[in-house]
């Protein structure tokens, strides 16, 4: 009876304290919008239709900049501002070689919210302040954040190995990654990896996190701007269908097809980088999720598409996200579960 009583006096304190959480959410305050929902900003899948289209849903939507060319992230920025009157930013991969053309878009068209990834935060985080803009860095593990936090950023996304596209070396997934940056850090945490439901959501959040980023849930969606063939393969997978692979090269999780398994085959025969580098070549992620060849393309998607089982409109997304988000919550504060 003791034992009741005492577990009835946890969960009621756990329910309090997530309350507390939702309602003073971190992620909802600094970007001024609705749902702690950011949308990956995938290369070949985050044009400006599916960035307005979560922003004008609650979340925070992304332009990807990194397969685009400074005239096409330009027109991707003005449609996606008269598709949408919401809060919306742009995802930067620091590795690109027209950052300058890119940087100078950005405060052309008066962006106030840039997501780094692939490089030194501390290049871009006070320039991009200096302009009023917020910015946010993607990190693979507790050492980057803290880089990160030192060079000032807003806030950190934790990803984990469960990722999909290009992700760290270290293998720590998102389960054992969000509790161990937050335990180091005390900037806002965006949890991404693995995520794609209403429950993985709370997991996140019980887990330190104060919003999440979702990438491979909104690859599977009308607006993002892949391939159908390539949706439908998303689709199509399930558990054991992703890899991680490249590690010498630049560490990238995709679906096994036909140029994983070369690629593969190649890597446990022993090539070098240089060879590696050489049957990768060049525009294969445009191939396989762009233009929809299957075989001979790079598919980069999560492990949570084994979880996805239809392409749907965002709006249908997120609102199921939420849904099944606040039902979990009402189970835990109801006792549902038997613990």
């Amino acid at each position: 009876m003791y034992l009741e009583i005492e577990l009835v006096i946890v969960f009621s304190s756990f329910v309090e304290i997530l309350h507390h959480k939702i309602m003073s959410n971190k992620i909802i305050s600094l970007f001024n919008i609705k749902h702690p929902i950011i949308q990956g900003g995938m290369i070949w899948n985050s044009g400006w239709k599916l960035a307005s289209a979560v922003s004008n849903n609650g979340g925070l939507g992304l332009i990807g900049a990194g397969s685009m060319y400074p005239e096409v992230f330009r027109e991707h920025i003005q449609k996606c501002k008269k598709a949408t009157n919401n809060p919306f930013g742009v995802n930067l991969p620091m590795i690109y070689p027209q950052m300058d053309e890119l940087i100078q878009i950005i405060l052309d068209e008066k962006i106030k919210i840039v997501f780094t990834s692939a490089g030194n935060p501390k290049k871009y985080t006070s320039f991009f302040q200096e302009k009023g803009i917020k910015v946010v860095h993607v990190i693979p593990g507790v050492k980057f954040a803290l880089k990160a936090q030192e060079a000032g950023v807003d806030a950190v996304v934790a990803e984990g190995f469960e990722a999909g596209g290009h992700n760290g070396r270290d293998e720590t997934t998102t389960l054992c990654l969000i509790p161990m940056v937050k335990k180091a850090i005390n900037i806002p945490l965006i949890a991404a990896g693995g995520i794609g439901t209403g429950k993985g959501m709370l997991a996140a959040m019980i887990l330190g996190a104060d919003g999440v980023q979702m990438g491979s849930r909104f690859v599977a969606s009308e607006e993002a701007s892949s391939h159908i063939n390539f949706k439908n393969e998303v689709v199509k997978a399930k558990d054991g269908a992703t890899q991680l692979t490249l590690k010498d090269v630049t560490p990238v999780r995709l679906i096994k097809n036909k140029f994983f398994k070369e690629i593969n085959e190649a890597i446990i025969k022993g090539a070098t980088p240089e060879q590696q580098q050489e049957i990768l070549g060049r525009g294969r992620a445009k191939r396989g999720m762009f233009e929809g060849k299957l075989d001979e393309g790079e598919l980069e998607i999560g492990q949570v598409a084994g979880l996805i089982d239809t392409v749907e409109p965002v709006s249908k997304i997120i609102e199921n996200i939420m849904v099944e988000y606040q039902q979990e919550i009402k189970n835990i504060n109801t006792s549902k579960y038997n613990f």
